[in-house]
């Protein structure tokens, strides 16, 4: 980076500045109206040097938040409690098990492993007893192909403990992944390979 350069600054963008009355250059970028989220970046607003200077100096990153929330912005450990997709609950969507499923993680890298080498060995004759539908449904259950009708029960009543907002202070982030269990199991308590 050059040294005349101030950092952040978006040159020949072609954008002008958005303050009242200014024709400056918006070559600086600021927070917009809609903040981030889980469908995009959001806005942006543009200013030149002088006016993202002013608003920098009246911006506060806290506005709109609780006290409690506050706090737990500012602690130490802040943004550790959020997962990474790969120790997320739901993570196994591709049909791989769940980290969560396991107590041990060398458990849930051997399972894996495992599965992996019985995909590539062609070794899935013991799904061939379930119809396409019932091989996902088993997927989204976490269950092995060798799972009986009570192992089903467990295992659903296992998911709703886990994933039911009751269970989690209300938290409604687990409801899709809810939605699946219900309606694997509804198919899988069905199937004729259960018996």
């Amino acid at each position: 980076m050059r040294r005349e350069k101030f950092h952040g600054r978006y040159e020949g963008e072609g954008r002008e500045c958005e303050a009242p009355h200014c024709s400056e250059a918006g070559e600086f970028r600021a927070p917009g109206n809609r903040g981030h989220g889980f469908d995009g970046p959001g806005d942006w607003r543009w200013f030149c040097l002088e006016h993202v200077r002013e608003f920098n100096a009246g911006y506060d990153w806290f506005e709109g938040m609780s006290a409690e929330e506050i706090l737990e912005a500012q602690s130490p450990i802040s943004g550790w409690s959020s997962e990474t997709r790969a120790f997320r609950s739901d993570a196994g969507a591709d049909g791989m098990p769940r980290w969560a499923d396991f107590p041990d993680p060398l458990d849930a890298i051997g399972a894996r492993a495992g599965d992996i080498k019985a995909r590539a060995a062609g070794r899935n004759a013991e799904f061939s007893r379930f119809t396409p539908r019932e091989r996902e449904a088993l997927n989204v259950m976490g269950l092995t192909p060798q799972a009986d009708r009570p192992m089903l029960r467990r295992r659903y009543s296992q998911l709703v403990r886990r994933y039911h907002p009751d269970r989690n202070g209300g938290d409604r982030s687990h409801e899709g992944r809810l939605q699946r269990v219900v309606e694997a199991y509804q198919l899988l308590r069905r199937a004729d390979a259960f018996g």
